[in-house]
C-alpha cells in the first residue's frame, strides 16, 4: 500500500515538473523586460517603420494598381508580421542557445524543473510580445495614418495567431540547428531576409507579379501577409492559405521536436 501511494505520488509529481511551470514564465518575462534591444527591435522597431514610412507623402496617396489602397496600407500587415519574424528567429533563437550553450539546460533536467517548461516559457513570452507589437502597428496606423482596422475581425486573428505559431516553429528549428549564439544569429539572419521578402518588406504583395504572389503564398510569412490583406479587406482569409501556414506550422514543429537536443 505505501509503495503503491509512493509510487503514484512519484508519478504525480513527474508528471508535474513536465508540465508549464508559471514560475518559470514569470523569471523569463522579468528577464526579457530587462532587455531593451529585444523589446526595441520586437514591438517598437516595426510600428517605428511604420511611422517613417507613413510620413513619406507618396505613401499616403491612393494608387489604382493596388487596388485603390495607399502604400501606407499595405505596409500595416508588413509591421504586424515584422515583430513576430525578429522575435521567433532572431532573439528566440540565440537565447536558447545561449542557454544550452551554457549549460543551462543540461543542469535544470537534474531538477524538478524540465528544459521543456523553459521552452514554453520562451514560446509564450515571444508570442505576447510579438502580438503586443501587432496590437500597436494596429492602432498608430489607425490613429497616425487612418488605416482601417481589420473588417474580418475574426479571420484576422485566426490568420493572426497562426502566423505566430509558424514564427515560434521556425525559431525552434534555427534553434535546433544551431549549436552556438554566433551560429544561430548567422542562420537567423539566412532565414530572416528571405522571410521579410515574402512578408512584403521591400515590394508589398500586392505589388507583386502574378506569379511571384503566387510563390510567396506558398510560403509562411507570404502566405501569412496574403491572408491578414484579405481579412484587413473584409475578406475570410483565403483557406489556402491558413492551409499553408498550418502546414508549415506542423513541418516546422516536426522538424524541431526531432532536431532539438537539450545539451
Amino acid at each position: 500500500m505505501s509503495a503503491s501511494t509512493s509510487t503514484s505520488t512519484s508519478t504525480r509529481a513527474s508528471a508535474s515538473a513536465s508540465a508549464f511551470d508559471p514560475a518559470v514564465l514569470r523569471t523569463e518575462a522579468r528577464l526579457f523586460r530587462r532587455e531593451p534591444g529585444a523589446i526595441f527591435w520586437i514591438v517598437l522597431f516595426p510600428t517605428l517603420l511604420l511611422v517613417i514610412l507613413g510620413s513619406i507623402p507618396s505613401f499616403r496617396e491612393h494608387d489604382d494598381s493596388l487596388g485603390g489602397l495607399r502604400l501606407v496600407d499595405t505596409y500595416v500587415p508588413v509591421a504586424v508580421l515584422l515583430g513576430m519574424i525578429l522575435g521567433g528567429i532572431q532573439s528566440m533563437p540565440q537565447v536558447l542557445t545561449g542557454y544550452r550553450e551554457r549549460g543551462i539546460l543540461r543542469r535544470m533536467s537534474t531538477t524538478p524543473v524540465r528544459p521543456a517548461a523553459l521552452l514554453a516559457a520562451h514560446m509564450v513570452v515571444f508570442a505576447g510580445a510579438a502580438l503586443a507589437s501587432a496590437v500597436l502597428a494596429l492602432a498608430v496606423g489607425r490613429l497616425a495614418f487612418g488605416v482601417r482596422l481589420p473588417e474580418q475581425g475574426a479571420g484576422y486573428a485566426l490568420a493572426l495567431l497562426l502566423a505566430v505559431a509558424v514564427a515560434l516553429a521556425l525559431g525552434a528549428v534555427v534553434s535546433a540547428l544551431s549549436r552556438t549564439t554566433k551560429v544561430a544569429g548567422a542562420v537567423g539572419s539566412a532565414v530572416l531576409f528571405p522571410m521579410m521578402f515574402c512578408a512584403g518588406l521591400w515590394v508589398p504583395v500586392q505589388a507583386m507579379p502574378d506569379v511571384l504572389a503566387r510563390i510567396t503564398g506558398y510560403t509562411p510569412f507570404g502566405a501569412a501577409a496574403q491572408a491578414l490583406g484579405r481579412a484587413a479587406a473584409g475578406d475570410w482569409p483565403g483557406w489556402t492559405h491558413l492551409a499553408v501556414l498550418a502546414a508549415w506550422t506542423v513541418l516546422l514543429t516536426a522538424g524541431a521536436a526531432r532536431w532539438f537536443r537539450w545539451e
